[in-house]
């Protein structure tokens, strides 16, 4: 999914060029004679990813003699926005992680600034590793659209939406932590009359549109998904789904279960102030769940959407390798030792979801729970992907059209029918 998120520390875009330019290449003979693997990822040092693949680059590194690693933390939106740029110079790194979907990875492979590395995939048996489901955001058609029949990225990790939970404010003002839809839309009732706003947000980013679009996906079926995110069939944005988590946000807002002011906040911000004890729920991914743990100062506990056979998930951010990476053969032998066991139980027990570890070695009793949330998911078919996936510049679209939803600048009607318009103006022609 597209995140500006909290594992993702923002650069400067200005000095972009510039810093490209001074990054140093690898040699030119794509073999293990390569002095340097150039790295590119935005996942930040203490969050699960981060922690694995530092141990991942220690190993390659361990296991690649004379090879060293030249690994630089990028933004999450300095990639997301530079890439195509990025991908198509010289400068371009031998392995990145990069967003999934059809307006990012897909539309980069349609583009041939990716290497279709399918060959790879079964020679490695990667596929092997992946359920269908995942593998579904790892595969794109020649028109860039995910599940066709050609590899571009490897995910090895994977993602989901999920409710967290203050337990010490739920005890602080009497009241229980949700089991049902109706337990959860009380509970908001409730602390909206002791005075406290009960939902973290971010209009300025993903939070706002992924609020609206698990409501709507609590009334769809697969069939629906894929009409949207795979253009299997028309989607219609102002259906009975779409109206239904299009009015039920504009309606939470009025109700105070979603602060008015939130329409200028961070993806970060937020996390940090449920973090710091501010809110007493706040849903958004799994890559937040380490930092939680490791971060919050309260009693926590997390769950699927209360009664929802579908949630917002998929595969994660995935490895691809640029047409143009100098040292390909390394950066296929990185990949190889991330989905490797001891680095995929490292993930695990780092807060993250791995997709191939050793599920007697993950210890802790909250990661196997939001391990066991995902496989709820991904086994039940109930992975709904992500808002902003299905065209190019629907992200930007999401966040000012749910920012006036927010500020009731606009009706749920206006909004729906202004992203009907963007989705079918960027279909793939």
């Amino acid at each position: 999914m597209f995140r500006g998120k909290g594992t993702a520390l923002l650069a400067v875009l200005t000095a972009g060029a510039m810093a490209l330019t001074a990054c140093g290449g690898g040699d030119d003979d794509g073999g293990s004679g390569g002095k340097e693997l150039r790295l590119w990822h935005y996942e930040t040092p203490d969050s699960a990813m981060g922690v694995a693949w530092s141990q991942a680059i220690k190993e390659f590194e361990a296991t690649h003699p004379g090879v060293k690693v030249k690994f630089e933390e990028k933004g999450f939106e300095q990639i997301q926005k530079t890439a195509p740029m990025v991908l198509n110079s010289k400068d371009a790194p031998d392995v990145l992680e990069y967003n999934k979907g059809n307006a990012t990875t897909g539309l980069l492979s349609k583009q041939g600034l990716l290497t279709d590395i399918s060959s790879e995939v079964t020679k490695r048996g990667w596929d092997k590793l992946l359920s269908p489901n995942v593998q579904v955001t790892a595969k794109y058609d020649a028109k860039g659209t995910m599940g066709g029949d050609k590899w571009f990225g490897i995910p090895n990790y994977a993602e989901y939406l999920l409710v967290y939970y203050n337990e010490d404010l739920f005890k602080k003002n009497g009241i229980k932590v949700p089991t049902t839809f109706a337990e959860f839309t009380s509970a908001l009732d409730k602390f909206v009359a002791k005075g406290v706003t009960p939902l973290a947000n971010s209009g300025a980013e993903y939070m706002a549109h992924q609020y609206l679009y698990q409501l709507a996906l609590t009334k769809a079926d697969r069939p629906w998904v894929d009409a949207f995110q795979r253009y299997t069939a028309k989607a219609d944005l102002k259906d009975a789904a779409w109206t239904y988590g299009a009015t039920t946000f504009a309606d939470w807002v009025k109700k105070g279960y979603i602060a008015k002011n939130s329409v200028s906040t961070k993806a970060e911000d937020a996390g940090l102030a449920f973090m710091g004890g501010k809110f007493p729920i706040m849903f958004s991914g799994s890559w937040w769940f380490g930092r939680v743990k490791s971060d919050a100062k309260f009693n926590w506990s997390i769950s699927n959407w209360p009664e929802a056979k579908m949630s917002p998930g998929s595969g994660g951010n995935h490895w691809v390798v640029p047409k143009g990476s100098k040292n390909k053969e390394l950066a296929y032998d990185f990949i190889d030792i991330t989905m490797k066991k001891g680095i995929q139980n490292a993930l695990g027990n780092a807060g993250g979801i791995p997709v191939a570890a050793d599920a007697s070695a993950i210890t802790d009793a909250k990661t196997k729970k939001l391990i066991e949330g995902f496989t709820t998911l991904s086994t039940s078919d109930g992975l709904g992907f992500y808002s902003d996936w299905p065209v190019t510049g629907f992200y930007d679209k999401w966040v000012s059209e749910t920012q006036k939803l927010i500020n009731g600048s606009a009706t749920p009607d206006k909004v729906l029918g202004t992203l009907q318009q963007a989705y079918d103006s960027g279909l793939p022609k």
